[in-house]
Formats: structure tokens, sequence, C-alpha cells
């Protein structure tokens, strides 16, 4: 499916409208991404908390744990044999893309054991989706400003009779209203239930966020930032905007504009 035709997405949208180059780059010419730890850090966490939630919190700490760091240990092995030079990975901060590597290492199997311990004593209860099935990567697909979009939530959580709350796991420290209020909009949509509130769990910190409300988010609000950016794929127009974030963007290496 070309980029033209294919259903768009938040991380799609966020990305066009942050640096349209970079879109370009990254999802018209395929550049190969430069390799980060944080994001490696990110999916295993992902992986982590979903296993324990689909085990309705039964699994001990160190099984969930044990999850992290078998999907951290195997994805940074996977790019490691593409790029073995960790000088020419991204990193956070004062630290080499090595050091990164090792220290994400220790500090997702800490997070992972807090986000346990966290659970059973903050959590509430996953949401059921009508297959009965429980709603972790609840994923979907829907029409926005008359564009397909399409992802996946984290987490949606039972708030009561005909009432969910969406959430997203963070292990960074980059928060999209955008995201949660697409989710919100996404679960009214297609499930026909409330959705006034969404969060993060903000795995650094090993808490929530504030509340963010979303029973004034319109789904036609949402729809003209998803059309717009349709429409400017559409066209062929990627603008480059460089600037501070050139130094987190993992194709700046094939970038002409980058500052």
């Amino acid at each position: 499916m070309s980029i033209e035709t294919q259903p768009r997405s938040v991380s799609q949208t966020e990305q066009y409208e942050k640096c349209a180059w970079r879109f370009y780059l990254q999802r018209v010419e395929r550049v190969t991404p430069r390799p980060a730890a944080w994001s490696h850090h990110g999916t295993a966490f992902h992986s982590a908390a979903e296993a324990f939630e689909r085990s309705s919190r039964t699994m001990e700490a160190e099984e969930v744990i044990q999850v992290f760091q078998d999907e951290y240990t195997a994805l940074t092995d996977k790019a490691l044999d593409q790029e073995p030079d960790t000088d020419l990975w991204l990193a956070a901060g004062r630290y080499t893309g090595g050091e990164d590597i090792e220290r994400r290492y220790g500090l997702g199997i800490d997070q992972t054991a807090h986000y346990v311990e966290w659970s059973l004593k903050n959590q509430p209860n996953i949401w059921t989706a009508p297959d009965g099935a429980p709603a972790l990567e609840l994923s979907f697909m829907f029409e926005l400003g008359g564009v397909k979009v399409r992802g996946f939530i984290d987490q949606a959580l039972n708030e009561g009779e005909e009432v969910v709350r969406v959430r997203d796991l963070k292990t960074g420290s980059m928060k999209s209203k955008f995201q949660l209020q697409t989710y919100g909009v996404a679960v009214r949509e297609l499930y026909g239930v409330e959705v006034n509130n969404a969060d993060w769990y903000l795995a650094r910190d090993g808490r929530l966020s504030r509340p963010v409300k979303l029973d004034q988010v319109s789904a036609d609000e949402l729809g003209e930032r998803y059309a717009a950016m349709d429409a400017g794929v559409k066209r062929g127009d990627f603008p480059a905007k460089p600037g501070f974030d050139c130094r987190f963007c993992d194709v700046s290496h094939a970038c002409i504009f980058a500052s």
C-alpha cells in the first residue's frame, strides 16, 4: 500500500506536523533509521506491562521483569547486528550510545518492578471489550475528517457502567494530548461507551499523570488535523523544519537540512 492511500495514525500525523521532511525520509524514501536504546526500552516495558495485565496481575514480579529483560535484549541484539558501532546510536543527555544501552536495561528492570507493585495497589480493572477480551493493545480503525485512522490503545480501564478511561504508558517524557484525544473518540465511536478522562502512566516517575479531560473533544476537531496531514501527503508537500529536534531525529544522517 502506498503512502498516499494507507490509513493514518497519531504518530504519522504528529511526525508530519513537526517535520514533514522527516516523514518523507522515513516513510517514503525508507531511510534506515539510526537505532536508539530508548525505543527498545519503551517497547520492552510495554510488553512486560501487557503480560502482567493479561495474567490478571497474577504473575510474580520476577516473571514480569524477565519479560522485559528478554524483550530488551532481543531488540538490542538485533539492532546491534544491524549497527554494531554504538557511537552511531542516538542517545539521551550526556550518555554515549553504549552507555545508554546499559543504563536503560537497569532502568527498565526497576520501572517494571515498580509497575507491578503500583498496579496491585492502585490499578482499576482493565475494561473488557465487547468481544470478551481485555482492552490491552486495543486496535482500532475508523474515519476522522474523511480519513481512515488506525492505532493501538495501551489500556482501556473500567470506570463504571458504560464508562471507560483510556491510558497510555510512557517511559519517556514526550506526551501527546492529541494521541489520548484520538483514543477517546475511537472508543466512543466504535463501542458506544462514555469516555470522559484519559491519562498517562509515567514509568520514569512511577505514577499517573493528571487526568486529561476528553468530554469536550469532538471528532470534527481531530478530523481537521488528520485531513490536513492527509492532504499534504497526497500533494507531495514535505517542508523541512530544522531546529532543536534534529538532534533526536533518527534519519538526520540522510537529511540535507539537519541543523
